[in-house]
């Protein structure tokens, strides 16, 4: 069975499904280069304004190849760090479909994404302690600023495994869906609302979102949004929405 990363752009959503299907879509060296390189070929797309994560059916990510990882030294993790990490850096609107297991760098991968959807099979399944491996990719990280101290603490270090209602329960997901087709289809809907904003617009919202969770005053932040919204404001997608919108409510 091929490893790859297959890409189906629909009305500028880009659908990334990850694909090693023998080894459960685990990622590999193969499978995170070419990760990669399906992330930037959606960014440099200027057609695409959200990416949409998945995993080739049954699972969505088996975590690191094990055989692979029992001789990796501290390069070599970060080249199979690499293809998470591209998600997690991507200026556009990231979204993950998780559609069944998500196990170990398979919860770094969903983690790297801005959301996280999921589907009737979906399994959140940490297992770095199981393995006897100490978490990597800056799992912890993102894991804290999810979850909290103490849902990383039960997922990480008491393997407390979630299915996908328990995962929405504890703001691990923010949405759940009945079947897997129903998963696609509001990953699909949710991130084509992000495709249809203007991109630059979006890009430049989602990088003040970043810079201003690390902030502890509210009067910073809003020295830092109040620029970025004068600018947007003598935009001309501002002003044709505006006039789109009151040519609407004058009909009415």
């Amino acid at each position: 069975m091929s490893t790859e990363v297959r890409a189906e752009i629909t009305d500028g959503v880009a659908l990334l499904t990850v694909s090693n299907p023998a080894r459960r879509n685990a990622l590999n060296l193969e499978l995170s280069g070419k990760l990669v390189e399906a992330v930037d070929a959606a960014v440099a797309d200027p057609g695409v304004g959200a990416i949409v994560i998945t995993g080739e059916a049954l699972a969505f990510c088996a975590g690191g190849d094990l055989a692979e990882l029992q001789q990796a030294d501290p390069e070599t993790l970060k080249r199979v760090y690499s293809g998470f990490l591209s998600i997690a850096a991507c200026p556009l609107p990231t979204l993950a479909a998780v559609n069944g297991a998500a196990v170990g760098a398979g919860i770094n991968l969903a983690l790297a994404c801005d959301v996280r959807l999921a589907g009737p099979t979906a399994k959140f399944d940490v297992r770095f302690m199981q393995l006897g491996l100490h978490p990597g990719g800056g799992y912890t990280w993102m894991a804290n600023r999810v979850l909290g101290a103490q849902g990383t603490a039960a997922m990480t270090l008491f393997c407390d495994v979630l299915d996908a209602a328990e995962a929405q329960r504890v703001g691990l997901v923010w949405r759940s869906y009945p079947s897997d087709e129903a998963l696609l289809a509001g990953a699909r809907e949710l991130a084509g609302r992000a495709a249809g904003a203007d991109r630059k617009l979006i890009e430049q919202t989602k990088t003040t979102m970043r810079v201003t969770s690390r902030l502890d005053s509210h009067a910073d932040a809003t020295d830092i949004e109040v620029r970025a919204q004068a600018e947007s404001v003598h935009s001309e997608d501002f002003r044709e929405r505006v006039a789109a919108l009151q040519a609407k409510i004058s009909k009415k």
